[in-house]
């Protein structure tokens, strides 16, 4: 199995740099968001460390890596070579998943360098894969993060804390999954503790909000067992406050068109995105399709109780539909971008479209929870969301990139997904990948250019 597995990783691997190839031999010139990432790598490669360019947004974690790469390895520092830099990241990819997916699986990871044959299919989820040949923080910063959660997981909290740091050089919200990190490790240990400090942590698929609310409760019962290790993650969060008293906010530059908001339906376009892109993870558990099903339309309607929820809920969802929709002007106008026709041709349709998906976007947030919930404590389900509230809540725009992080956090704890359902969700993901990068490449358009995720 184990040679198998490595095979897998070269082939992986080898499509990687073949993929990178074409992209450098077709996309000759910065693309997109490169023409400020790359003059700013260049620039340090240079040694011009007081050089910065004001439209960038995020912290100089990928030029430092680049420079790194530069120094170390004799890497050139021309577009080829700095779209190398992220590619090296998707290399790394696999291997970290493969230590997260063992950890929420409570299973032995194998022997270093061979990836489990799940990681390397999730580690060809689209928006990963599609930014791995290009220039841009996504890839680093979410191997960055991988890296954190998995040193967490581990109980070496110092290293994780390190590189949480490091994390945050790629992208500022990053601080909230140091945070993840640390709740997610202590969550497991005390849930398989014999003493478990007095929390209340039922299994989440049978608990009900007097659980929650008895959780809440007990937390301060466990805080002297849980703080000696928050000591690193509390060195982060230090230091990422002074970050931002020193630059006077999050965004680092181009504040003007980073206002946060209060973009409340963006949650529910993570859980409608996750739910159609990750579709194989959530119908393919133990039971099937059916079962996941029948579950759905039981915590939905099966009850009065149930039943009158879902009218609640639903109303509540309309209303923030109706108050908090912002449809912002990078999304209206830049036609490069496949959500620019999702949002033109789907939800300003009629007005009344965004309110029909209201019952679909609750049947995809159930269906997770039950596929979630179905290995973990109360407590172990509901940090991941909880957490993804301050990350997309104050996001304006709505871009798939946002949801990469998080969509891999969540579907890195279905801990049962078939055979069947892994060769399922490598297929469509090949499918995705290969029409994405086929219009990108040799689609191009006069008067548009090139179409991106």
């Amino acid at each position: 199995m184990s040679s198998d597995t490595r095979i897998l990783y070269v082939v992986y691997c080898g499509v990687a740099v073949t993929v990178l190839k074409e992209f450098n031999a077709v996309v000759t010139e910065p693309y997109m968001d490169e023409p400020f990432h790359v003059p700013q790598a260049l620039a340090y490669c240079r040694g011009e460390w007081s050089t910065w360019d004001p439209k960038i947004t995020t912290p100089p974690g990928l030029y430092l890596l680049s420079v790194f790469l530069h120094r170390v390895f004799m890497f050139k520092c021309n577009l080829n070579l700095l779209r190398l830099t992220t590619t090296l990241t998707l290399f790394a990819l696999p291997l970290v998943l493969t230590r997260l997916l063992g950890f929420h699986q409570r299973r032995r990871p194998p022997p270093q360098l061979t990836p489990s044959i799940e990681a390397l299919v999730l580690s060809t989820f689209p928006i990963a894969w599609f930014f791995g040949f290009l220039y841009y923080t996504e890839v680093p910063s979410l191997v960055f993060v991988l890296c954190t959660v998995v040193a967490a997981t581990q109980n070496k909290h110092w290293l994780a804390g390190l590189l949480g740091i490091a994390s945050c050089l790629f992208r500022q919200n990053n601080v909230i999954w140091v945070l993840y990190a640390y709740a997610a490790s202590q969550l497991m240990r005390l849930r398989f503790k014999r003493d478990h400090a007095g929390l209340h942590d039922p299994p989440a698929l049978g608990a009900g909000p007097g659980d929650f609310i008895r959780s809440i409760m007990s937390a301060p019962k466990a805080l002297p067992e849980l703080l000696p290790a928050f000591a690193p993650y509390a060195v982060v969060l230090a230091l990422f406050g002074g970050f931002v008293i020193w630059n006077d906010g999050i965004v680092l530059g181009d504040k003007s068109n980073h206002i946060p908001s209060f973009h409340v339906p963006q949650l529910y376009y993570f859980v409608a995105f996750a739910t159609m892109i990750g579709w194989p993870a959530v119908l393919c558990g133990e039971g099937g399709p059916i079962k996941v099903a029948t579950e759905v339309i039981s915590r939905m309607f099966g009850s009065k109780r149930r039943t009158l929820l879902t009218a609640i809920i639903s109303i509540f969802m309309g209303i923030t539909i109706q108050r908090f929709t912002i449809h912002h002007p990078f999304l209206l106008s830049d036609n490069r971008h496949f959500t620019f026709y999702i949002w033109r041709r789907v939800f300003m349709m009629h007005a009344a479209v965004p309110y029909l998906f209201i019952p679909g976007y609750q049947a995809c947030a159930w269906a997770w929870w039950i596929r979630v919930a179905c290995d973990q404590s109360l407590l172990q389900t509901l940090v991941l969301p909880v957490l993804i509230l301050p990350t997309l809540l104050p996001t304006p725009l709505l871009e798939p990139r946002y949801f990469l992080v998080p969509y891999i956090l969540l579907r890195a704890q279905v801990v049962d997904v078939q055979p069947y359902g892994i060769f399922f969700e490598g297929f469509w993901y090949t499918v995705i990948n290969v029409a994405t990068t086929y219009v990108f490449l040799y689609k191009e358009r006069v008067g548009v250019g090139r179409f991106m995720w």
